[in-house]
């Protein structure tokens, strides 16, 4: 199994060199000291498991595995604060590991990779689905929100990032919106296009579009173009 050690302080991955050199079934392909650093290790080497530190500098451990784009390595967090735990087991973290690692408890914790990761994938996958009455932490750059689900009424693709677009907030997220939609109830939320994704909820006006589309336009003014098929989808979700 291929792993990759990330942590800021090259004593601690050091450390765990040593511990993990006792388990001949685990191979450390890298290390990484950031979160920058341990994106471009996770494309180069496509590590099965994350040893992964929570405080680093910029991005934390969470934010960084909060951005991987699924399937993601599996990940042992490896840190010296236990105030993030719940947080990582949120985010299906494999264990918790407070440094100094304990030897026995690094042995119990690998003995769970025995566990295929995608065991309970379709219980997780249910879990994952946001309900329109949850809410959730949206955080860009020192400005944080804590907003209803429901009160997101659409949301953009930017690249690999995502513009969230709620009251008169319109923050930007490091997730694809492929992730995002993954999180989200269809039947709250509707694929639009390629780029947009539009909450049933905040629908003010429909027009016919070009070539058999529809121009939906949202309670604050945006409008969204479906195309045909689109349209086609857009109808039969919306009809009695």
């Amino acid at each position: 199994m291929k792993a990759l050690l990330i942590d800021d302080e090259r004593l601690a991955r050091n450390e765990l060199r040593r511990l993990l050199a006792g388990f001949p079934a685990i191979t450390i392909v890298g290390e990484a000291a950031n979160a920058k650093q341990a994106r471009e290790q996770i494309a180069a080497h496509q590590p099965d498991l994350l040893f992964l530190d929570v405080q680093m500098p910029g991005e934390t451990g969470m934010e960084l595995l909060e951005s991987l784009e699924p399937p993601a390595p599996r990940v042992i967090f490896t840190t010296a604060y236990d105030e993030f735990a719940v947080k990582a087991f949120e985010l299906n973290a494999l264990d918790y590991l407070l440094k100094p690692v304990d030897p026995a408890r690094l042995a119990a914790a690998l003995e769970r990779l025995q566990t295929p990761a995608g065991a309970a994938a379709p219980a997780a996958e249910k879990a994952a689905r946001l309900a329109a009455e949850d809410k959730v932490f949206v955080r860009e750059g020192d400005r944080c929100w804590f907003v209803e689900v429901k009160q997101i009424r659409l949301l953009e693709s930017e690249g690999n990032y995502t513009r969230v677009h709620f009251d008169d907030a319109q923050p930007q997220l490091f997730r694809s919106l492929n992730a995002m939609e993954e999180r989200l109830d269809p039947k709250f939320f509707f694929r639009a296009n390629r780029r947009q994704i539009i909450n049933f909820a905040w629908i003010d006006k429909i027009e016919p579009w070009f070539s058999g589309g529809l121009l939906v336009q949202l309670k604050g003014g945006a409008k969204v173009e479906l195309s045909r098929r689109q349209a086609q989808e857009f109808r039969e979700k919306m009809s009695l």
